[in-house]
């Protein structure tokens, strides 16, 4: 089985949104405002054939999606 690859948008302790690879420690790249954490995000997210996983300021995921291999396709989609 392979682990899958994720990139997260999350709110940066020191204000403003960060991108972030699934594990890392660091953030990719910080952000002023969500909605530009989430272009970058998804923009790399496609390239990487990762899953995408928006948190709010609580750290609750939001939403996620999938740019790569779904682990769990819609069942319409088989």
């Amino acid at each position: 089985m392979t682990k899958r690859k994720t990139r997260h948008v999350v709110s940066n302790p020191d204000g403003g949104w960060s991108s972030k690879k699934g594990g890392a420690d660091r953030a990719s790249k910080n952000f002023e405002t969500k909605k530009e954490a989430e272009k970058y995000s998804r923009d790399l997210s496609r390239k990487e054939g990762s899953e995408l996983i928006i948190h709010g300021k609580d750290g609750k995921i939001q939403r996620s999606d999938s740019h790569g291999n779904d682990p769990c396709p819609p069942k319409d989609k088989n």
